[in-house]
């Protein structure tokens, strides 16, 4: 095997793979990444087996030649030392050749380094997904559904399946919720071109939050197909498998009252900067405790106390109040999660009464909606 490449495409391509490579692994050769060479390009696979990652770097796209002088073959490398060598290289480009001993060169301007590598007729075959079963999206709406649910998972192994985010599709509609048992954050989508449905499959979080950093912020498409226990993403250039979680997600619509007592109606920003503010003196709690009241006219007052530490308060307009009065505690950290990942200047929340659960929705907009449960704090 042999081929000369493009530094800076190369380590973008083992910066992504590199996501799924865990040095934890109970199969020693996963460890490693594999590189494969091809006439048309390179592919670089790495795996933990829970998620897979596959780059390929074309030989040429756009007119642009990215590697040349190809000779076929495969090899894999020690994930340890690879990319550290790749970035620290002296010239813009990388020669890479492995022998028939699975001795691999790396040379760049004068800096040469010698590797052992292992056979990669030893790495274990990903899987190939069916993609008939399967319908895209734009890249960039993808990232968006991560981003505005995936913080709500829970972190806790006591109830695993928690710790995924549960997507549904059913009737052209794509649902996306996640919970951690003490708030939910979900969102929903059309789904125009969708040849497949399924009532719940759930994805670990840690699988979504990766293929959120390696993913682009375009309109590109990506296409996206389900079995029984594996979910495949897959651009021009990248393969992304993960496992399914195993279980059954719990039943989330009943958490979501369907009437309310006081409704809000407040500026987003000005909310969420408050909040903050008032969770300065909330650190001592191990919720961050605020507590929120609503004022006659149109004002609500935000508040925090430690005895230990003082008392915050600071007042804000909100566009209009309806309803009871109110005052309800919760916490901090969660209102400002689910403020951030609301993506609108103006939010309606609407509470029915001091312990129940209560709803941030963006005004003129039911696709996204978060959810928090109070705290008590008497």
């Amino acid at each position: 095997m042999k081929f000369i490449i493009q530094r800076d495409k190369l380590i973008a391509s083992v910066q992504d793979v590199m996501k799924a490579i865990s040095t934890r692994t109970a199969i020693p050769i996963l460890t490693g990444m594999k590189i494969e060479a091809k006439d048309h390009g390179i592919k670089l696979t790495g795996s933990d087996s829970d998620i897979s990652i596959e780059s390929y770097i074309p030989a040429e796209s756009d007119g642009m030649v990215h590697v040349e002088e190809i000779e076929e073959g495969s090899i894999v490398l020690q994930a340890r030392y690879f990319p550290d060598i790749v970035r620290k290289l002296p010239e813009k480009t990388v020669e890479i050749e492995a022998d028939s001993n699975l001795k691999v060169t790396i040379r760049s301007g004068k800096a040469e380094f010698n590797l052992n590598g292992q056979d990669a007729e030893e790495y274990p075959q990903l899987p190939k997904l069916q993609t008939d079963d399967s319908f895209e999206l734009q890249t960039d709406l993808l990232k968006n559904l991560i981003k505005q649910t995936v913080f709500a998972i829970s972190t806790m192994e006591t109830r695993p399946i928690l710790t995924g985010v549960n997507l549904k599709l059913e009737g052209k509609q794509l649902k996306f919720t996640a919970t951690d048992s003490h708030r939910l954050a979900s969102r929903e989508i059309p789904v125009k071109e969708a040849n497949i449905e399924f009532s719940s499959i759930v994805v670990p979080g840690k699988s979504l939050n990766e293929l959120y950093k390696i993913l682009d912020d375009t309109d590109e498409p990506i296409e996206i197909s389900v079995t029984n226990n594996q979910i495949l993403f897959r651009t021009k250039h990248l393969y992304f498998l993960s496992r399914l979680l195993d279980g059954t997600y719990p039943e989330t619509s009943r958490l979501i009252p369907d009437q309310s007592k006081t409704v809000l109606y407040v500026n987003t920003k000005d909310l969420l900067n408050t909040i903050d503010r008032a969770s300065l003196l909330a650190k001592e709690d191990r919720n961050n405790v605020v507590r929120l009241t609503t004022k006659d006219g149109q004002t609500v007052e935000i508040t925090s106390n430690s005895p230990e530490v003082g008392r915050a308060t600071e007042e804000i307009s909100a566009k209009s109040i309806e309803g009871e009065e109110l005052k309800i505690s919760f916490s901090s950290k969660y209102m400002l999660d689910a403020l951030k990942a609301i993506e609108y200047d103006e939010v309606k929340i609407e509470f029915t009464g001091a312990m129940r659960p209560f709803i941030i929705r963006p005004v003129n907009n039911d696709s996204i909606l978060q959810l928090i449960l109070p705290v008590r704090t008497y």
